[in-house]
């Protein structure tokens, strides 16, 4: 007992809330930028099999980050004993958390029209999530520092993995590719939606008080996003989702295609220094 007691008080230590634009923030922007590029230019031509790993890899480091992160929400120690007590709104199904659910695809699914989509929302959808919440992290930061260093690991794995990906996979980025990703974030978007209509029901009659909103777009609770949480009380409900449907779908499109354009300026920058080293 007591060496469970000393790991959740080890999974608590603290330090000062990070601040936008602060040293830790720059931090980790520094590594994803730099590890978005490495990969890309030793890892853009492995083999099929080579992708599936490099994927597995990074599926397993989030989803025991995640791991942590849950048991964190849940376990804590009062008055020398641990108490159990579950913060749903962490329930780990937002936009930033599909690549625990996606990346698996991408490693285990074969090759054809599912594989497509899930690597094509990954290099959309995945680096949209994950970009958001770097430019503007305020809001994931805590005073606690595994939480913090969980939530940047995880975010930047959603913009390293989607970039590799684009570089890999690029001469297949083309609208119906886009689509095919486009497809599979309507049906999380629909199992956001069933969720947020039965779950907070359910946790209200059980006694629970949390919040259970996934993806923000529960007709239970206001939007707290950007944007949204303005438009959230000024349109009826219906408006309100195919707004943020057909926002998301198109902020993810313009990602896809910055990505598509971004790689196909670096392979052709590699294939001119290339030609002119010989």
């Amino acid at each position: 007992m007591d060496f469970l007691i000393k790991l959740i008080e080890l999974g608590n230590l603290s330090m000062s809330r990070p601040t936008n634009y602060g040293w830790f923030h720059l931090m980790f922007v520094g590594i994803v930028i730099v590890a978005s590029v490495l990969m890309c230019v030793f890892f853009r031509n492995v083999s099929e099999r080579g992708v599936r790993i490099i994927c597995f890899v990074f599926w397993i480091t989030i989803a025991v980050l995640e791991v942590y992160k849950q048991l964190n929400y849940t376990y804590t120690v009062v008055d020398g004993k641990i108490v159990a007590d579950y913060l749903w709104y962490a329930f780990p199904f937002q936009l930033c958390s599909t690549p625990l659910y996606i990346l698996p695809l991408v490693v285990f699914l074969p090759d054809g029209r599912l594989h497509d989509a899930m690597v094509a929302y990954m290099i959309a959808f995945s680096i949209f999530g994950g970009l958001c919440v770097y430019a503007f992290p305020n809001d994931v930061f805590t005073s606690t520092i595994g939480i913090n260093i969980q939530t940047m690991i995880h975010h930047g794995i959603q913009i390293v993995s989607g970039v590799y990906l684009a570089s890999r996979y690029r001469s297949k980025l083309n609208i119906k590719y886009y689509l095919k990703g486009a497809a599979v974030f309507v049906v999380m978007l629909g199992v956001a939606f069933l969720l947020n209509l039965t779950v907070p029901s359910a946790l209200a009659a059980a006694g629970h008080t949390d919040e259970f909103n996934m993806f923000y777009i529960g007709p239970k609770y206001p939007c707290s996003l950007p944007i949204l949480s303005m438009i959230y009380p000024k349109v009826p409900y219906p408006a309100f989702f195919a707004i943020y449907a057909f926002g998301f779908i198109a902020a993810a499109a313009i990602i896809f295609y910055a990505a598509k354009g971004i790689v196909a300026l670096a392979h052709g920058l590699r294939t001119r220094l290339s030609k002119n080293a010989a």
